[in-house]
């Protein structure tokens, strides 16, 4: 979740390749090449934040199942983008705590569990590795959930692996705000990073099987959570700090540590992490764009599925007027090929934010995905590269917890 304030079927059959690739007009409305689609079908796409869940809950116009007017996902447009496996965000403000916080999370499970059971020809709730392999294989999109907040677990160790039986396959150490026992990136530090408390919410999750999510938390929790780690962690939708300097970033120490354990940094589509220009001209909204925004939270009240939609809308307009620097979907690859540069092919990975944030132009919705292949293609990215990043780390990453938890030991940093 960014918010800055307040398949196709996988084809049955492979075609040759030829050696002057073939320009395809894909549904999406841009042009990929033939050898691009090819390989993006053959991979297993998956993006490991979103957060279509608030729409789930607390939009009563929207079907997953239908093509949507707005917003970014839905299951036909997922099925155009080739997307396979999408981590749906368990999120909740930073200051909804204790007993309201937990009805909230719950409530977000249910419906993701929900919209799995009653879409069984399309979704298919997934808690492993083998789960998300099992529905590419019948042509399904694998439905899981990742907790965008420690605070969710209201500092209780029995909650943490409740949520963890109902499905939780990540847990964000912290939101925006810190919680009781770690420090957030964007948030006065109160506990120099993880409390002894933090610490042991990481043994617990290696133990359970879930990853570590690092995310959104600030530069000393980042270190501390990798200190105390046995199994690789993630950074489920966080940008390079080096092209856009937000604290949500990571920088590249930080991008070298995260391979050095063996995990994964799921690059964010998100505007203003993707470019400081737009970053710094945002936080400096004022005029038209404000009285929009105020008529927004209006209208919206406290539905954050209407005020994340609105505003990224009223971004998208401000983009096309001038009012805010364009951002192109093309960041997304600047971010993807500096990610490599520093910590390797094996440990970079999509995780838009989509139904979250201002996505750039050009990357509106899931539909949009191939685009992502086909210019990791251009750039010179192996095809066992690419699949790496569509989806390939992030599964081994998954396998490595997975085996952690079984009592394999540290996992291996390497991918084979």
């Amino acid at each position: 979740m960014a918010r800055m304030q307040p398949y196709f079927l996988r084809a049955s059959m492979l075609v040759t390749l030829v050696a002057l690739p073939v320009l395809v007009l894909t549904q999406s409305g841009g042009q990929v090449s033939d050898r691009a689609r090819q390989l993006h079908d053959r991979a297993i796409v998956v993006d490991s934040h979103d957060d279509t869940t608030q729409r789930l809950v607390y939009d009563k116009t929207f079907k997953i199942e239908a093509r949507n007017t707005n917003g970014n996902i839905d299951i036909p447009r997922m099925r155009e983008g080739g997307l396979d496996a999408l981590f749906f965000s368990i999120w909740v403000p930073s200051d909804v705590t204790g007993p309201p916080a937990v009805k909230k999370a719950l409530d977000q499970i249910d419906a993701v569990r929900e919209a799995a059971r009653l879409h069984p020809n399309d979704l298919l709730l997934a808690t492993t590795a083998a789960d998300i392999r099992r529905a590419a294989a019948e042509h399904k999109i694998a439905a899981l959930m990742g907790m965008e907040g420690g605070h969710m677990i209201d500092d209780d160790m029995r909650l943490l692996r409740d949520y963890a039986a109902l499905g939780v396959r990540y847990l964000t150490l912290t939101h925006f705000k810190n919680n009781n026992w770690a420090d957030s990136s964007t948030d006065k530090p109160a506990h120099n990073g993880l409390t002894a408390f933090g610490k042991d919410v990481v043994r617990e999750l290696n133990r359970l099987g879930v990853m570590v999510d690092i995310s959104h938390v600030a530069d000393k929790t980042f270190y501390d959570a990798l200190a105390v780690t046995t199994a690789p962690v993630i950074a489920s939708h966080s940008s390079c700090r080096v092209i856009a300097n937000h604290p949500r970033n990571m920088t590249d120490d930080m991008l070298r540590a995260v391979a050095k354990n063996g995990g994964v940094v799921m690059i964010n589509y998100h505007a203003g992490f993707l470019s400081e220009e737009f970053r710094v001209a945002s936080e400096k909204k004022s005029g038209n764009i404000v009285a929009k925004m105020d008529a927004m939270s209006k209208k919206c009240g406290g539905n954050e599925a209407c005020t994340t939609m609105e505003g990224e809308r009223i971004d998208h307009e401000a983009m096309m007027s001038g009012e805010l620097p364009k951002v192109s979907w093309e960041k997304i690859i600047e971010h993807i090929d500096h990610a490599v540069k520093i910590a390797g092919a094996d440990h970079v990975g999509l995780g838009s934010d989509f139904d979250g944030a201002t996505m750039p132009l050009g990357m509106e919705d899931a539909s949009k995905l191939p685009k992502i292949t086909d210019a990791l293609l251009k750039k010179g990215y192996s095809e066992a590269d690419v699949q790496k990043i569509l989806g390939g780390n992030i599964l081994r990453v998954m396998e490595q917890v997975e085996r952690v938890a079984q009592g394999g030991g540290k996992a291996p940093t390497t991918q084979r």
